[in-house]
């Protein structure tokens, strides 16, 4: 999977956004809040040409202290819903 073209992440009053950039994103529907872990792993992915649940995982567990299962379902949940939300693909 990858993060889609036309959305980045913002920091705005210590709340972490992904927000559209650009004339063809104007939809402001589509302004995400993230806690600090998923923007974390956002920053992160953002720049890969793809990236895998298991990517996701890896990055989670080598910042935070969390069990490679409680990542895995953390990171599935996290991925279905990015791309739930059209912000990944």
């Amino acid at each position: 999977m990858k993060t889609k073209k036309g959305f980045e992440l913002q920091n705005v009053c210590g709340e972490f956004l992904i927000v559209p950039a650009g004339e063809e994103n104007v939809d402001f529907s589509k302004i995400i809040s993230l806690n600090s872990t998923a923007a974390y792993l956002w920053e992160n992915v953002a720049e890969m040409e793809s990236f895998t649940v298991e990517t996701l995982v890896e990055l989670l567990t080598k910042e935070y202290d969390v069990d490679e299962a409680t990542a895995k379902e953390d990171c599935q949940m996290i991925a279905e819903r990015w791309i739930e939300v059209g912000i990944a693909e």
